[in-house]
């Protein structure tokens, strides 16, 4: 009877962990419920607590599931309704990923009962955040790594959005991992006088939001328009597709040139090689030159380079000061390739094991790391390529003291009407109170939106619609604690907290 009873109560700690780590995807956008990532990663720590090593990992592992397989269940869409793969096997591959990932709180509660599984107060405020900072590192590096659905993004609205320019997103993932384990402690051992630290926290990253660290430049405020196509996706785009979807464009821009000083169009918005469309960038660039207003597309550029063909996702920029030419400096090539859907890892063995890889119609190029600024009517910008925003090093390391805004360029069209567009935006609202600039945020068919320099969404159009977004963005100057130090502040904290813990090991507290 005993050994059905702890069988079924590991049958509830295994639901309960499912339904908790399903519980974080409600800290993100659309929901934006910034409390539910201390609900969920309370769930992770209290539920693993006293369990056997085997126990424990399962219990994570199913925390991972649940976590991930909610927050990510826009790749099936993907899968399944662009690419035509079939139902099962689309849950299969979301079902794989989701597995993944979720090996890495397995690995944070392996650790974490290996280095501390006695003194629970240290377990909990100051071993675990130190640990979860560390595989979610490995989470962001490994395989170039997937850094989606970190919780520090869930507070962009929360009350320790004050800490981001000062240390980034990972500090306040550390300081949600810390407070969780507050919250349990309290819990368990009915010492609520530790949960006095939780609002001592909140009062100083408010105190810290309160700090301006960028200064508006409005002498040099200035009119852009975002252009949302809202085209449907798809994998090969015929000529007729092609110049419909140009004339699509043409249309939305037209009443804004010469009105607004840019115009801006997504990522691949023309989907065809920047070679076959040159008659039409070199004539738009005289047009545009003369009414004084500049165009940046996405554009695919497949160009020959030793002695082979290279293919870049880029972002060019039409009718600058900088007359466009095919070999122009003035673009930006991505970086950072997405995993299987712009390159495929380890693709022999894949494509010898499984024929359905074979989907991806080509491969790209990958560009260089630290590319020169954008130079756009006059203005410095910062640009990244969708998925490119989420990483902040990256962004961080692309900044310059003149950068006037940021930019990010995207199509999030292949996950529908799911909540991966939210999600992706929240992420680009945390790079820019990051990093102290305003952010021009353009996708096919939403959200396309304008951020200004403290994170905040100043500007936005409703989603799958063809529509135009028109306003003033002001540029800023100065820079983030974050753009001078970088992750070495996050580090140091994590530094802190270890050398606490080997004191209270020596002291054998």
């Amino acid at each position: 009877m005993e050994l059905l009873s702890n069988s079924y109560n590991q049958y509830l700690r295994l639901f309960a962990a499912f339904f908790t780590g399903a519980l974080g995807t409600l800290s993100f956008s659309p929901y934006d419920f910034w409390q539910a990532a201390i609900a969920s990663l309370c769930g992770l720590q209290s539920l693993t607590l006293h369990r056997t090593m085997r126990q424990a990992s399962t219990i994570s592992f199913i925390w991972g599931l649940g976590f991930f397989g909610s927050g990510l269940h826009w790749v099936y869409i993907s899968i399944n309704t662009f690419y035509g793969i079939s139902c099962i096997f689309s849950i299969f591959i979301l079902f794989l990923l989701s597995s993944y990932l979720a090996l890495y709180p397995l690995l944070f509660i392996v650790l974490l009962d290996k280095l501390c599984a006695t003194n629970l107060f240290l377990r909990l405020t100051i071993v675990a955040p130190i640990i979860w900072q560390i595989t979610e590192f490995f989470r962001s590096w490994v395989l170039t790594g997937f850094p989606w659905l970190q919780f520090g993004y869930s507070q962009i609205n929360g009350p320790l959005k004050g800490l981001a320019p000062l240390m980034g997103v990972e500090s306040i993932t550390f300081f949600l991992m810390m407070i969780s384990g507050l919250v349990v402690y309290a819990l368990l051992k009915n010492r609520f006088i530790v949960i006095v630290f939780i609002p001592l926290i909140f009062i100083i990253s408010v105190v810290l939001s309160k700090i301006t660290w960028y200064l508006p430049i409005k002498e040099r405020m200035v009119n852009v328009a975002l252009v949302q196509g809202n085209i449907s996706p798809s994998v090969i785009q015929s000529p007729e597709q092609i110049e419909k979807i140009l004339s699509i464009y043409m249309q939305l821009s037209k009443p804004y040139v010469g009105k607004v000083a840019i115009i801006i169009w997504p990522e691949s918005a023309l989907p065809d090689f920047e070679s076959n469309q040159q008659f039409f960038l070199q004539s738009s660039d005289k047009t545009l030159r003369m009414s004084g207003t500049t165009l940046v597309t996405g554009i695919i550029d497949s160009r020959f380079e030793m002695n082979s063909y290279s293919t870049y996702n880029t972002i060019i920029v039409v009718g600058s000061d900088i007359p466009y030419r095919y070999w122009s400096e003035n673009r930006y090539q991505k970086n950072h390739l997405v995993p299987f859907g712009e390159y495929l890892p380890l693709k022999t063995i894949l494509r010898f094991f499984i024929p359905f890889f074979d989907f991806l119609p080509s491969e790209f190029s990958q560009g260089k790391y630290i590319q020169p600024q954008l130079q756009v009517a006059g203005y410095h910008i910062t640009p990244a390529l969708c998925y490119e925003v989420i990483l902040g090093q990256k962004m961080r390391d692309n900044i310059r003291t003149d950068t006037d805004f940021l930019l990010t360029i995207s199509n999030d069209a292949w996950f529908g009407s799911s909540t991966c567009p939210w999600q992706h935006l929240q992420m680009a609202q945390m790079r820019a109170l990051e990093l102290g600039r305003p952010l021009l945020y353009a996708t096919n068919n939403g959200v396309t939106a304008i951020i200004n320099a403290n994170g905040e969404i100043s500007h936005i159009i409703p989603q799958c619609e063809s529509k135009v977004l028109m306003a003033q963005v002001t540029p800023t100057s100065g820079l983030t604690p974050y753009v001078r130090f970088g992750h070495f502040l996050a580090w140091g904290l994590t530094l802190l907290f270890s050398l606490i813990w080997l004191l209270c090991i020596f002291l054998h507290i």
